[in-house]
């Protein structure tokens, strides 16, 4: 399964979320059939262009929390002192990613930015 992680300033869009899950698909030679889930950190979950981007494509949205993500920290493959201050981890969108694909979860790549938005793709391993 895989999860796309987002990240995003306040008051995105559903269409940049969308672009930006489809960047990061592109980059990984996927399609948005590959997709499983949108997983965001909680503190997102107010964030109506996320919920509408989850909705379009038809998938959950995991809504995930502040000690998920710190969980999955160890694992990131980005630093952004912006989200370091916001929420103590390195990445919004690849802690999110890799805490909702579970604790066997690897990144695809390093998250991809496209404008307001970040996407991360973290694909579920087999223990």
């Amino acid at each position: 399964m895989i999860v796309a992680g987002v990240g995003s300033k306040r008051g995105v869009s559903r269409e940049d979320v969308c672009a930006a899950i489809d960047a990061a698909l592109e980059r990984a030679d996927l399609t948005r059939a590959a997709l499983g889930a949108i997983a965001t950190p909680a503190i997102k979950g107010g964030e109506a262009g996320i919920a509408a981007a989850a909705a379009l494509l038809n998938l959950p949205l995991i809504l995930v929390p502040q000690s998920q993500l710190e969980a999955a920290a160890g694992k990131a493959q980005t630093h952004s002192e912006r989200v370091v201050a916001l929420l103590r981890v390195p990445s919004a969108a690849e802690t999110a990613a890799l805490a909702a694909a579970g604790r066997e979860a690897r990144l695809l790549g390093p998250r991809l930015a496209l404008g307001a938005v970040t996407c991360a793709l973290a694909r579920r391993e087999a223990p």
